[in-house]
């Protein structure tokens, strides 16, 4: 199999999962380079993971030999730096969200498509065996028509644990831009597309206080809606209610639960690969855990970049896709407008439902 050779740009911690995997998981992806606008931290990066290069961001944009570029950087600059890659005649395959506003989204796909190029974006989470297995468990009518759904994210916010929470309370932060992107795209891959939201968005307090250790009673203006209830219906006649939250201190809600005519199904955290998977039938008085698929339960991030090198060289679609995550980002946006505008928002965006995966391939290949 031809490698296909990548640059990541953002060398921060995330880009310790997205290394490990590409270089010692998915055979196709080699990483060639990386950057940063700190250039310590890139070199240190390159160091840990036998990176051949450490190079600027404007550096790895003219090296010829890399095809795609993970963008690892800030939500704030997704976007930008998205164009910047396709520009420069590079796939790009983006952290989450997409971007943190339609236009930026719609101009980010509609340059790709006349340079024929790919856009890609996390989450790639709905690859891992426990979506997968909710996938393949409602594709066989296992629990009937899908008429409702749940999905709830509560937590205080980052601020206690985060090494620079700041930017999750700036402009293209707060709970919706920062964790909808799992929960939104888990309903999405599970149940299809999404017509029109409502909701109501809050900042229920105006100042967090940092208490992480090294940083400890430094305060931070919040400046977008940490606590935000909404109500999604999918073109396919499911009904689904939705919290993100910044400012809850303990719950017991279920991460996702889907109800169906013929049962119930219980949704792993979508911001990981593996299980649980529970279901309960019309009629039974317990659930049942369900055996995972042969698949992913790790750690895999790199997951989306690899299926999108396989599609590029295959000229298959490829399953994270642009049009899925702008899709994510619609939906998410219309859940403030909702607020704002106090009443429905009909979504005027759609996307497919990716493939499920094979199960019939080794860990890491993609070649399907």
């Amino acid at each position: 199999m031809e490698k296909i050779k990548v640059g990541i740009i953002g060398c921060g911690d995330i880009s310790r999962a997205y290394l490990k995997n590409c270089q010692q998981v998915f055979e196709i992806l080699e990483v060639t380079a990386c950057a940063d606008v700190i250039p310590e931290r890139a070199a240190q990066r390159a160091a840990e993971f036998a990176v051949p290069k450490a190079a600027t961001v404007e550096q790895l944009l003219a090296d010829d030999e890399i095809q795609v570029v993970i963008n690892l950087t800030p939500p704030a600059a997704h976007a930008s730096l998205a164009m910047q890659c396709l520009q420069a005649g590079k796939s790009v395959y983006n952290e989450k969200p997409l971007a943190i506003t339609r236009r930026e989204g719609k101009k980010l796909l509609a340059l790709a498509k006349a340079k024929g190029l790919r856009v890609g974006c996390a989450p790639d989470t709905f690859m891992g065996a426990g979506l997968q297995t909710c996938r393949k468990l409602i594709d066989a009518g296992r629990i009937g028509q899908p008429v409702a759904a749940v999905a709830f994210m509560t937590g205080h916010g980052p601020e206690g644990w985060h090494p620079n929470p700041d930017f999750f309370y700036k402009h293209g932060g707060g709970p919706m831009l920062d964790m909808g992107p799992y929960y939104i795209t888990a309903l999405v891959t599970l149940l299809g597309p999404v017509r029109r939201v409502t909701g109501s968005a809050q900042i229920s307090f105006p100042q967090r206080t940092v208490t992480r250790k090294s940083d400890a009673g430094r305060a931070i203006d919040v400046e977008v809606p940490t606590h935000v209830a909404a109500v999604a219906d999918f073109a396919a006649g499911a009904v689904a209610t939705m919290v993100m939250s910044f400012d809850v201190w303990a719950a017991q809600l279920p991460r996702i639960e889907i109800y169906g005519s013929e049962g119930s199904l219980s949704v792993p955290d979508p911001n990981r690969f593996s299980g649980p998977v529970q279901i309960r039938g019309a009629g039974e008085k317990q659930w049942t855990d369900v055996p995972l698929v042969e698949g992913y339960t790790e750690n895999s991030r790199g997951i989306g970049p690899a299926d999108m090198a396989h599609a590029i060289a295959t000229g298959r679609a490829h399953r994270a896709s642009g049009e899925l995550a702008y899709h994510v980002l619609d939906v998410m946006t219309a859940c403030q407008e909702a607020s704002d505008k106090n009443q429905h928002v009909r979504i005027a965006s759609t996307a497919d439902r990716p493939a499920p995966l094979p199960t019939d391939l080794p860990l890491g290949r993609l070649d399907d």
